[in-house]
């Protein structure tokens, strides 16, 4: 589940990345995507959407095995990616039409992609499966001041752990950040060798194996720190704009779907994600699936706290440059788009 991460590899990318796809269901493919459905009959080329392994992706999965893409007119094909990152940089490279991704990684990848990308409908937020933990003897977040922390710079458990300094009075400069890729970094705090981490799930939980360890701050506490998204190429909303909402509308269908059959939905996205119910049910209770007046929340503008999504990428951006993750702030109002979840709101 490795998820939210950029690196600064999209050329080498573009060079090397074909995406090659099949008819037959989850065949898995030579760059470790597999299409998990052939396209729908809707006219038009099918519209190639990305998506990977997180609890608030996992539905799409639905819409695949229960016909609602085609049940309104999406002609879709759905594409598992085994990498997160590799899904990211095949919809900057311009290899995809859609991708799952959070709105901290469209702000890193938006000035670079060929096509655009534009974030259309909020999937979820992160509800606590994003923590800081801290060593035994540390209870707080201001307890870590001078002391060590693991985590992969300018991502979203940097993000996290820079939102929970600011709130107890502190910042980065208080911590010394050793900068790890978020498995090594979990491990690291697990061996001892540092007094803090901060990480998504599953590394979490190879972080609160070390004795004496502790849950300091999650994302709960944050609401909408981390939104995940739905994120389509600018394009695509300029060339084929009935495929998006296509795409919103199938998304709220698969909602119903899991509000009426709930057993089949959680068969359908466990055996997706290759995951057991123990480990289906924590994930998702981490993951806060958005409704249809959510959504619309946090589109809106003029809000200044962070369920906003623009102000939330204001607060963001601010961050990655800050800290140098990327040189400069993409667009902002060009990666929020929110008439496609207006429309659909306007329909019901």
């Amino acid at each position: 589940m490795k998820r939210r991460t950029f690196l600064p590899t999209l050329i080498a990318f573009v060079c090397s990345l074909l995406i090659t796809v099949g008819c037959a269901q989850d065949t898995p493919q030579a760059d470790g995507t597999a299409t998990d459905a052939p396209p729908t009959t809707a006219s038009g080329e099918p519209v190639k959407l990305g998506y990977s392994s997180w609890a608030g992706w996992w539905p799409w999965a639905i819409a695949a095995e229960e016909g609602l893409f085609e049940a309104n007119g999406a002609n879709v094909e759905l594409i598992w990616f085994d990498g997160y990152l590799e899904s990211m940089q095949a919809l900057a490279a311009g290899q995809l039409d859609a991708n799952s991704q959070t709105l901290n990684d469209t702000i890193s990848f938006a000035g670079d992609a060929i096509n655009g990308m534009v974030a259309v409908l909020v999937n979820d937020n992160s509800a606590g499966n994003d923590k800081v933990i801290g060593a035994e003897g540390i209870d707080t977040v201001a307890d870590l001041a001078g002391k060590s922390v693991a985590l992969e710079e300018g991502v979203v458990g940097d993000f996290l752990l820079s939102l929970a300094l600011e709130d107890a009075g502190l910042s980065r400069d208080d911590v010394t950040i050793r900068n790890l890729e978020t498995g090594a970094a979990a491990t690291a705090f697990a061996a001892g060798q540092v007094d803090g981490f901060a990480g998504w799930v599953p590394f979490w939980e190879t972080a609160l194996s070390r004795e004496g360890s502790k849950e300091l701050v999650t994302s709960a506490d944050y609401p909408g720190a981390i939104p995940d998204l739905l994120v389509v190429s600018q394009q695509l909303i300029d060339s084929r704009p009935d495929q998006v909402q296509a795409l919103v509308n199938t998304w709220f269908d698969i909602l119903a779907f899991i509000d009426e059959n709930p057993e089949r939905a959680s068969e359908i996205m466990a055996r997706r994600a290759s995951v057991s119910d123990s480990e289906f049910e924590k994930y998702t209770e981490g993951t806060k699936i958005f409704t249809l007046d959510e959504n619309l929340e946090a589109f809106s503008a003029g809000g200044d706290d962070m369920k906003h999504m623009p102000y939330a990428s204001q607060v963001m951006a601010d961050f990655m440059v800050g800290v140098g993750f990327i040189p400069e702030a993409p667009d902002l109002e060009a990666i929020l788009d929110d008439q496609f979840v207006k429309a659909y709101a306007a329909e019901q």
